[in-house]
């Protein structure tokens, strides 16, 4: 699958949370089991939910459009359509017979534009897969073919903030509704964007959700899309016009990294557990005389290389711009992403950044003929970016409200993610610790990293991982999340549509033309490889005893390094704030 067309970005980074499936599940009861609340079966028929008024919640113009039986997952449900005005799209899929008690909102990633009810994080969740949830999601107040959406101020508040809340308000009232009984826990589950709905969810309406799963969050959004890809790009383009490093050249600098780095975990797996305590020196691979035709970089591609791994710096002062960059080890995954696979190829990068600084990055958005070589790394533009923080970024690490209604937050990114950097995940959870006390923070929140992962899914490292069971078992049984583990994902393993869920270059499938992603359960497969991940800053280490292939052959141990704080131009960022409404 190529980056061509650019009115298909928001979905790219959608189908990256798509659930693996088709393979069967791996038995591990003991993670699995939740309290057995009892099945509540509907108090009225589906069609009568289209009579329900939901303008109180959107304002005139909204309504629910249709209320239709289907099957989804070889069980039947109320499948409800609505919108919120002015342009909210959402859905909530009710089960018929076997609903106990429990709501799951699903996040959408990318800029959204469409219904994804897929649960990432969730592989071989029992509750989850025995179709025990009415689960809702939404198009976040636009279409995906509105690529300039950002145009309509109001259409910028509903993808930031408005279009979550109120659908996770309309599906509570749908729902009590339809079971004569609300919900007696709420969960959102999202990665990517999705992961910043899911902070921002727990920062702007603390009472909304019981339980939050923020993975590898968007949260940093005006620097993430306007300043991090930016520079990756135009960073790896040359005078020609051409890419300077491709795809060819990732295999070279990823072996020599592992090379440098594999074995500071202690052990010799091509995943590198620590990568802030890898201090690989680029210049190594630089071509020397006498290399005889050896692999190797030109000086070009070397000074390139060292500037995509530090990222955006500011003019002049040489102030960093962003948090942190791609880590080491997740060179493989950098392919289609920001790297081509060959020099004149599309990447995400460019296709994600251009619309976003177009349409959204401003408070008054650039003129017509505006393209990535205009944007200037500079103190200006970065204040520019910084008037609209306080709408879509979700770093406000005052979870006061969130924790003092009993809520739980478990945050979780791939350590080999190319697309937001996990350093994001890390400074929020140390921000949270400053602002909150640690003893405060850790009686409600987790952070887990999986070496190897990539983007909310895929990569070297075990990717599958339950975090919703988990979840659930502490915001209703007080039992609070340790070692959990992960399993390695199947080269075969597909999505819900039957196509590869990743190829080589790290870019997932698109899904059919005019074809909506049936809800899916990510499974596991058997006899799969597994790795314990434990709450941060500890990982998993081989104890020296055992098969390596298995999660109970590991120990827990502290990383070689923490660190208090992130130095660049938005620290600030990470202190508490007032959202814009």
């Amino acid at each position: 699958m190529v980056f061509i067309r650019n009115k298909h970005y928001r979905a790219l980074f959608t189908v990256i949370t798509l659930g693996m499936g088709g393979l069967s599940v791996n038995a591990h009861s003991a993670e699995n089991s939740v309290p057995a609340l009892s099945v509540i079966k509907p108090a009225t028929g589906c069609a009568a939910l289209t009579h329900i008024d939901l303008t109180e919640i959107g304002g005139a113009g909204s309504k629910i459009t249709s209320a239709t039986e289907t099957m989804q997952n070889g069980a039947a449900f109320c499948s409800v359509e609505g919108t919120l005005a002015p342009a909210i799209g959402f859905r909530v899929e009710l089960p018929m017979a076997s609903w106990r008690q429990r709501f799951l909102q699903v996040g959408c990633g990318g800029l959204c534009g469409r219904i994804d009810l897929q649960a990432g994080a969730a592989a071989g969740c029992a509750p989850l897969n025995s179709n025990g949830f009415a689960i809702a999601s939404t198009n976040m107040g636009h279409i995906q073919e509105e690529e300039d959406f950002g145009k309509d101020e109001q259409k910028r508040k509903d993808f930031a903030y408005r279009g979550v809340h109120l659908t996770a308000v309309a599906s509570k009232k749908i729902i009590e509704v339809f079971y004569h009984r609300p919900a007696a826990h709420a969960y959102f589950d999202g990665c990517s964007d999705g992961g910043r709905e899911a902070l921002m969810e727990a920062q702007r309406y603390p009472h909304d959700f019981n339980g939050v799963i923020a993975g590898a969050a968007a949260m940093n959004f005006q620097t993430q899309n306007a300043l991090y890809h930016t520079w990756q790009a135009v960073t790896n383009t040359g005078s020609d016009g051409k890419a300077i490093i491709t795809a060819a050249q990732l295999p070279l600098i990823h072996q020599a990294v592992l090379a440098h780095c594999d074995a500071l975990d202690g052990q010799k797996d091509g995943l590198i557990a620590d990568p802030q305590a890898c201090h690989f020196d680029v210049s190594t691979l630089r071509c020397k005389t006498g290399d005889n035709g050896q692999p190797c970089l030109s000086d070009l591609q070397v000074s390139t290389l060292r500037r995509l791994y530090d990222g955006p710096r500011a003019e002049g002062s040489g102030q960093k711009m962003i948090v942190g960059g791609p880590q080491y080890g997740s060179e493989l995954a950098w392919a289609g992403v920001f790297i081509p696979q060959t020099a004149s190829d599309p990447i995400f990068s460019r296709i994600i950044a251009l619309p976003v600084l177009k349409y959204m990055s401003f408070v008054n958005n650039p003129p017509a003929g505006y393209t990535l070589k205009d944007l200037h790394f500079t103190r200006d533009t970065f204040d520019a970016l910084r008037a609209l923080h306080p709408l879509y970024d979700a770093t406000n690490p005052d979870l006061s409200a969130f924790a003092a209604a009993g809520g739980k937050l478990i945050i979780w990114h791939g350590w080999a993610d190319p697309h937001i950097s996990p350093l994001n995940s890390v400074a929020y959870h140390t921000a949270v610790g400053k602002t909150m006390g640690e003893a405060k923070r850790d009686s409600f929140e987790r952070l887990y990293l999986l070496p190897g992962v990539y983007h909310c899914s895929g990569g070297e490292g075990p990717s599958l991982i339950d975090l919703l069971t988990p979840m659930v078992n502490w915001v209703e049984r007080g039992h609070a999340p340790q070692a959990i583990t992960t399993w390695q994902a199947a080269p075969q393993q597909k999505n819900s549509f039957g196509q590869p869920m990743i190829d080589k270059g790290n870019r997932p499938p698109m899904p059919p033309k005019g074809q909506q992603p049936p809800t899916h359960l990510e499974t596991i497969p058997a006899n799969a490889v597994s790795r314990p991940v434990f709450p941060y800053p500890d990982y998993a280490v081989y104890s020296g005893k055992g098969d390596v292939n298995r999660a109970d052959s590991y120990a827990r141990k502290p990383l070689h390094q923490t660190y208090d704080a992130y130095h660049w131009l938005g620290e600030d960022f990470y202190t508490p704030y007032t959202f814009i409404k």
